[in-house]
């Protein structure tokens, strides 16, 4: 009767809005599509920022590999992730004869045009800044559609690499928080001689900028949220900041395993969420594991 009892107290609820971007699922759909045909598949960097889901596809066969590993590889194939790569490494994929599966997500994509198309066309005084983290992935790429020449900028003590005598093209990070973009947006705008010489491209993805708002009242609504995202997660980190702000009993774990640590009191309503790189799955498993602590 006591479990009976427990049973019907458990109140589990995972964020139907939570899980992989739809940039995300493309790239893990078409990893597992090459896995099936056979043979080796390489992956430039981490398909994802989340080591489980890392893990799950690399015992299907996928292999995770650096840069430096990269360039020693001929006539294999090589998935591009959903962040985007910059023009040198199509182009080292060209000379050792490389076969680029790319499931760059069609913003990045997007994006990067954008970015290319307005490098070709500034003269000397005009420069393209990128609201971004430096060295991230996708910035990386960015930042290589103009020869290396962007400059990157996260908060405003990276202001001062700007020059604000000459005209500025004013990008974003397709991942980044919407509000902050537009708060250094103000703020560069302030700083600029002439207000003409600013030009902001809003290139932020809406899908991910609308995690924000929705994880929030997600938070609201239980007791209890177990946030489940990668270390290497920026989204993860952004999100989990967003929840413990409105529900102060946020626990941030990575695997289903760390459930037995956490002091939670199964008689709460408790919501399951994550970033934009965890996998469904593991939210999943989280549940299902809660469910056994009352079995």
């Amino acid at each position: 009767m006591i479990i009976l009892y427990k049973l019907f107290l458990l109140k589990i609820e995972i964020d139907k809005k939570s899980g992989f971007c739809f940039g995300v699922v493309k790239a893990i759909a078409k990893a597992e599509e090459e896995l099936a045909k056979g043979g080796p598949l390489y992956c430039l960097g981490d398909i994802v920022h989340n080591e489980e889901e890392v893990k799950r596809l690399e015992k299907m066969g996928l292999i995770t590999i650096d840069y430096e590993q990269f360039k020693q590889l001929h006539e294999v194939k090589v998935l591009i992730r959903a962040h985007g790569e910059p023009p040198l490494t199509y182009q080292i994929a060209r000379e050792n004869n490389i076969s680029l599966i790319d499931a760059t997500c069609p913003v990045v994509l997007k994006l990067q045009s954008s970015i290319k198309k307005t490098y070709e066309a500034i003269s000397s005084e005009e420069q393209i800044v990128i609201y971004g983290q430096e060295g991230h992935a996708e910035v990386r790429g960015l930042v290589g559609q103009t020869n290396d020449n962007a400059i990157v900028v996260e908060n405003e003590e990276d202001l001062k690499k700007i020059d604000f005598t000459k005209k500025i093209h004013l990008f974003s990070q397709t991942t980044k928080d919407l509000e902050s973009f537009n708060h250094l947006a103000t703020t560069i705008s302030e700083k600029i001689k002439k207000k003409e010489n600013l030009k902001i491209s809003d290139t932020i993805c809406r899908q991910v900028a609308n995690r924000i708002p929705n994880i929030t009242n997600f938070a609201q609504q239980h007791d209890i949220i177990l946030f489940i995202s990668g270390k290497k997660s920026s989204n993860g980190k952004v999100l989990f900041e967003h929840c413990k702000k409105v529900n102060p009993n946020t626990f941030y774990i990575y695997n289903c395993d760390q459930i037995d640590d956490l002091p939670i009191d199964l008689t709460k309503k408790i919501g399951i969420c994550g970033a934009t790189s965890t996998p469904k799955w593991l939210m999943e498993c989280v549940a299902e594991k809660l469910r056994q602590k009352v079995n």
